[in-house]
């Protein structure tokens, strides 16, 4: 009688040699990388305060409530602060 294979046909044999195979890491294995353009950057800041502006209420209403406050405060309303208001008011509009 002649026996060809002593190692024997174990499957468990060859999957961890293909195992073994497998994990060897790749080590010059190119890196994947990405630029952003400066316009891209800058397109993307505009959208960004765009959405910041849209998403903003156009009158504070804090502020608002404030000021009516102090309007009903008769000691409020006086020479020096009609003079500060008139001074802002035309600065704002450049006169």
């Amino acid at each position: 009688m002649m026996i060809d294979r002593l190692g024997g046909l174990d499957p468990l044999q060859n999957l961890q040699n293909t195992k073994k195979v497998a994990s060897k890491p790749i080590t010059n294995a190119p890196e994947d990388t990405f630029s952003v353009s400066q316009e891209a950057k800058e397109m993307a800041e505009a959208y960004y305060l765009s959405e910041v502006a849209a998403s903003t209420p156009d009158v504070r209403s804090d502020l608002v409530a404030q000021v009516k406050e102090k309007i009903k405060d008769p000691n409020y309303i006086n020479s020096a602060v009609i003079s500060s208001v008139a001074d802002r008011f035309l600065d704002s509009i450049g006169l």
